[in-house]
């Protein structure tokens, strides 16, 4: 499994652990921007059986290997998802992928290749890890090739069928399944499920508050509390993105706090300052709530006492919401999909304006959209029961049909091989588009790494004085990089708006 950021790795491990519960994985972290720190990772609260960080062409000699992988999940940006598409389709046939009739064999996943002859590889999964509501086309496009691209709903299958079929592309590789981490938590008490080893983990993995972050109120502590009315809101790292709009939902969430001294609020935070997730967080709620009247540089911020910024495992904490008869409120988080599922009312704030900027116009007809004011009067918004067997957040075993398909493709691989990988995107149906994003990912136009097949992996590998230094470059190459996110970026635009 490999994966570039901490909520793609709790995507992936999940689902292949869903695609294959008595699989041994291997974690592999794409080297870049966003991989987790091992505070993130534990935070996640799942496992694996190894772990590393590769480059490119590490990842493509490991998953080439002879007999390495039966199966490889891509949970990864959908650019970072194209280039190992045509690493792999390169490293395993040595050619370049091309579209075709050999995508619809693999689609298939029986019969014979049409238009490529038959490999040794892994099954290729990839797919989304939440809600898809920006990019569709594009996103997909970049997915195109995959021999399982997974759509988290009933609805997600539509469209992305509606997508590759409008390019005029084969589109049975959409396989409908659901979001993995929402399998076995909808209703009951039950912990049990394949993430059920790093319970434990992830309970240990929330920190109580430091003196780097003094204005975090610490843990989730106590699954259930002490039994008060939990309102969860969510925040997003970059919904929405000014320091005006983030500072009012601050405020509101305080306000809701003052006005309900009975309940609690929990600020769930995504990550730590000088951490990062997919999307930049340029303006970190830790900074913004020591501006809050009464902060004062104090350690609580201005925050009232039932008012607290949380990090830990989302699930866990949402299961406190649900057994106090709590609340989650977002703007567009995933967490929704979560809260959702666990029967657990669920506020998808109209605020800011009901808009796709936001990505709240996904949640249109769920019954879930709400402002701050009628969360303060009392209203517990409860979501329409069509629509969230739609979006997949309700309903059983989500991962049957997935699982078949897999273990056709594997059988097929084992006997007679697999058709090659046939990308939608090659330098003929994209020559202005495809070398750029392999570019961006260490490969030529052909898919080789560049510097030649075997080079750059050994040079990834290196001897360990040449290791170690180039991990201290690194960390300071992404310190400098923060750095300038989140603290030259918003300095240069308020100047701008002098």
């Amino acid at each position: 499994m490999l994966a570039d950021s901490d909520t793609r790795w709790k995507w992936g491990v999940l689902t292949a652990r869903r695609l294959a519960p008595e699989a041994a994985i291997d974690g592999l972290l794409l080297r870049g921007r966003a991989t987790p720190t091992p505070r993130q990772l534990a935070e996640v609260g799942v496992t694996v059986d190894t772990l590393r960080e590769v480059t490119t062409a590490e990842f493509l000699a490991a998953a080439t290997a002879p007999g390495a992988y039966d199966m490889i999940v891509l949970a990864c940006v959908g650019g970072a998802v194209q280039a190992m598409l045509h690493g792999l389709g390169r490293a395993v046939t040595g050619a370049a992928g091309d579209s075709g009739a050999a995508g619809e064999a693999v689609a298939e996943g029986v019969g014979g290749a049409v238009g490529g002859r038959l490999a040794r590889r892994p099954v290729i999964v990839t797919g989304y890890v939440g809600v898809v509501y920006e990019k569709l086309t594009d996103g997909l496009l970049l997915r195109h090739g995959a021999d399982l691209v997974l759509a988290n709903s009933p609805y997600d299958a539509d469209r992305f069928r509606a997508v590759y079929e409008g390019v005029g592309t084969d589109a049975r590789s959409v396989v409908e399944c659901a979001l993995p981490f929402l399998e076995g938590t909808g209703g009951t008490d039950d912990a049990s499920g394949p993430e059920g080893a790093a319970g434990g983990a992830a309970k240990a993995a929330v920190p109580a508050a430091d003196a780097a972050d003094a204005a975090v109120g610490g843990a989730a502590d106590g699954a259930a509390g002490d039994g008060r009315f939990t309102v969860v809101f969510a925040v997003q790292p970059s919904v929405p993105a000014g320091r005006a709009d983030r500072a009012y939902l601050l405020r509101r969430a305080v306000g809701h706090a003052l006005r309900h001294p009975e309940r609690d609020v929990l600020i769930k935070l995504r990550s730590k300052p000088g951490e990062h997730t997919t999307h930049i967080e340029e303006l970190p709620y830790q900074k913004l709530v020591r501006k809050l009247p009464g902060a004062g540089g104090g350690e609580g911020g201005g925050l009232p006492p039932n008012c607290r910024l949380v990090y830990g495992n989302m699930g866990e904490i949402l299961d406190r919401a649900r057994h106090t008869g709590g609340l989650l409120v977002t703007v567009s988080s995933t967490a929704a999909l979560e809260s959702l599922h666990r029967s657990l009312p669920t506020a998808i704030l109209t605020d800011l304006g009901v808009r796709e900027a936001l990505g709240n116009h996904y949640f249109t007809g769920s019954g879930c959209l709400a402002s701050w004011d009628e969360l303060d009067d009392g209203l517990l918004p409860q979501a329409d029961e069509k629509w969230a067997l739609r979006q997949g957040v309700r309903g059983g075993d989500g991962f049957a049909a997935a699982r078949d398909r897999v273990a056709a493709l594997a059988a097929r691989a084992a006997s007679t091989g697999l058709p090659p990988l046939a990308p939608y995107y090659t330098v003929r149906t994209a020559p202005g588009y495809l070398p750029g994003i392999l570019r961006r990912y260490g490969l030529a136009p052909d898919g080789t790494p560049v510097g030649g097949p075997a080079g750059d992996a050994a040079a990834g590998q290196g001897a360990a004085g040449r290791g170690v230094v180039r991990r201290v470059v690194r960390e300071a190459a992404r310190g400098a990089y923060r750095h300038g996110v989140q603290r030259v970026a918003p300095l240069i635009r308020k100047a701008g708006e002098l």
